[in-house]
């Protein structure tokens, strides 16, 4: 994993990579590695920032 998820910051829009059912989210918080998001089909997931490398979209 690459330090990409520390760069995650509030508001920003990912996706989960093996979860793309879940559509875009919106990240609520990144705290300590775990990373709040609410993804717009899946609600509100906490990832684990260390097994899980979200894609940010511009």
């Amino acid at each position: 994993m690459s330090d990409m998820n520390a760069l995650l910051e509030p508001g920003m829009i990912v996706r989960h990579p093996d979860r793309p059912d879940w559509g875009d989210g919106q990240v609520q918080s990144n705290i300590g590695g775990k990373i709040t998001v609410m993804f717009r089909d899946a609600g509100k997931v906490v990832i684990d920032g260390s097994r899980v490398e979200l894609v940010p979209i511009f």
